[in-house]
C-alpha cells in the first residue's frame, strides 16, 4: 500500500510504501477492545477500599447477655448488622491487571494501524523539525495537513517540535517504542514520521 510523504507545510515530498502484513489487514474490534481493556486495566490505581470487620474501632466485647434479651446472641459491634459497624463485603486494595498474551497484543496494535490505514487517517511525515518554539506556527501547520485531532509518532523528537507541540491540546506525541492500541483510538489522525514508520515495521514484523 503506497502513501504519500508530505512536509510540515503539507508539501508532497515523495512516496512510502506501508506493508500490508501491518497496515493492509481487515480490522477485527474485539482485538482493539481486548487490547485497550487490557491497558486500561494496568492503569487502574485499585486503591478504593473501605474498613473492614476487622479494622473498625468498635468493641469485640459481645454485646447483650447470652440469653433472655429476645434478641440474637451477637459476638461484637463491629457487625455490618449494626450503625458504626463495617460494610459487607466492601472493596479492598487490589491490582485489576490481567495477563494478555504477546502475540494477542503485537496483533491488536496491527489492527488498530490498519484500522487508522483503511479510514484514510495516516499521515506519513519526512520528519517533524520546527526552526524555533512556536507554538501558533505549529498550529497553523497542523491545520494545512487536517490533522485538528493527531497522534504524532516520532523516533526522537526534535526539542523545538516537541516544546512547540506540548501546549497543544489537540496533538499528542509518543516516540515509536511507546505506540499502544489506546493512544492510536483516542485521536483521529495518526501521524508518523519515516524514522518512526521504519521502526515500527521492524517492531511488528
Amino acid at each position: 500500500m503506497k502513501t504519500k510523504v508530505l512536509s510540515l507545510d503539507n508539501k508532497a515530498s515523495g512516496e512510502v510504501d506501508l506493508k500490508d502484513d501491518i497496515f493492509g489487514l481487515e480490522p477485527r474490534a474485539d482485538l482493539i477492545q481486548r487490547v485497550v481493556v487490557w491497558q486500561l486495566a494496568k492503569r487502574r490505581a485499585g486503591t478504593h477500599k473501605i474498613l473492614t470487620r476487622a479494622e473498625v474501632n468498635r468493641t469485640k466485647h459481645r454485646h447483650g447477655k447470652q440469653k433472655g434479651g429476645g434478641t440474637a446472641r451477637h459476638g461484637a459491634r463491629s457487625a455490618p448488622l449494626f450503625v458504626g459497624g463495617a460494610k459487607a463485603m466492601g472493596p479492598v486494595n487490589h491490582s485489576h491487571e490481567f495477563d494478555l498474551p504477546k502475540k494477542v497484543r503485537a496483533l491488536g496494535l496491527k489492527h488498530a494501524l490498519s484500522s487508522k490505514a483503511k479510514s484514510g487517517s495516516i499521515v506519513v511525515l519526512e520528519n517533524a523539525v520546527s526552526k524555533s518554539v512556536k507554538t501558533k506556527e505549529l498550529a497553523a501547520q497542523f491545520g494545512k495537513l487536517g490533522c485538528d485531532n493527531a497522534l504524532v509518532v516520532d523516533g526522537e523528537f526534535d526539542k523545538n517540535f516537541e516544546l512547540s507541540a506540548r501546549n497543544l491540546s489537540h496533538v499528542s506525541i509518543l516516540p515509536a517504542a511507546g505506540l499502544n492500541v489506546y493512544d492510536i483510538m483516542k485521536r483521529d489522525k495518526l501521524v508518523i514520521t519515516k524514522s518512526a514508520l521504519k521502526a515500527i515495521e521492524e517492531r511488528l514484523s
